[in-house]
């Protein structure tokens, strides 16, 4: 049996735009019902939505036979659980709320098998390793992992220059909502203040030599984020899709009113 490629760190190495979308409805049947719209890359996130080990196991199961890429989002960047998300067949990991360059390293040697960094081999155990019928997988598994870091706040923000070219570290993704509570405009990402930064630290990224990426439902905020190089960008949340979705319909036979959702992450 071959290693299978991260053709998503691939595209990422070659420049190419990729467009994703947020996974929270903790389902792998919704999963599978994405993963058929046509999205290059899909985030499993462990962060935020109600995700554990298994489900996000099923959800990786139901992606796997479609083109798109699978990424998972832990809830916090710690080495025991990076080594159960690689085990059970994750390549790419998005780790929230990273701070300074030597947070990044660490992330880097928990991706990477010894002697070069500290996951555990167990490889008889793990999916990953299709239970050691993968022939030389502790030999090939390191170049297939890729590390999104998550830059959230203004200390992230301070040392953004000193993170991104932490090699290791494949790609640097601005997390707006975080970062638009952390300079004082809570909720209104879209505030000038807070597109200026992000506009600024894409610059920042791509002038390193590392992929940029974002997250925003707002069309026009996310085409000015491609615009300016960014490279994997999220442009919704399965659970905003469907709730506008029933929104709609309920409005057509109901007096429901529809919230606006101009300038939002989500």
């Amino acid at each position: 049996m071959d290693m299978p490629v991260n053709r998503f760190k691939q595209r990422l190495r070659n420049g190419e735009v990729q467009i994703g979308l947020w996974l929270g409805l903790a389902d792998a049947y919704c999963a599978e019902l994405a993963a058929n719209a046509g999205f290059d890359w899909l985030l499993i996130d462990g962060e935020h939505a109600p995700n554990h080990l298994q489900g996000m196991l099923a959800q990786l199961q139901a992606v796997a036979p479609y083109p798109s890429q699978a990424l998972i989002r832990p809830v916090i960047g710690d080495s025991a659980l990076i080594k159960q998300l690689l085990d059970i067949g994750a390549q790419t990991l998005l780790v929230p709320m990273v701070e300074s360059a030597a947070q990044a390293r660490e992330l880097v040697r928990a991706m990477r098998y010894p002697p070069e960094g500290i996951r555990g081999v167990g490889s008889a155990l793990a999916r990953a390793s299709r239970w050691n019928s993968i022939q030389g997988y502790l030999d090939q598994a390191d170049d297939q992992m890729c590390l999104l870091v998550q830059i959230e706040n203004l200390e992230g923000l301070a040392n953004l220059d000193e993170i991104a070219v932490v090699e290791g570290v494949d790609g640097v993704f601005i997390g707006p909502a975080d970062l638009s509570a952390s300079m004082g405009h809570r909720g209104n990402p879209g505030h000038p203040e807070v597109q200026v930064a992000i506009e600024d630290a894409i610059g920042r990224i791509v002038q390193s030599g590392k992929a940029a990426g974002i997250l925003s439902a707002d069309e026009n905020l996310a085409r000015r984020c491609i615009e300016l190089g960014a490279t994997f960008v999220a442009v919704g949340v399965d659970t905003t899709v469907l709730m506008r979705g029933l929104q709609a319909l309920a409005g057509k036979f109901k007096s429901v009113p529809t919230p606006t959702h101009a300038g939002s992450v989500y």
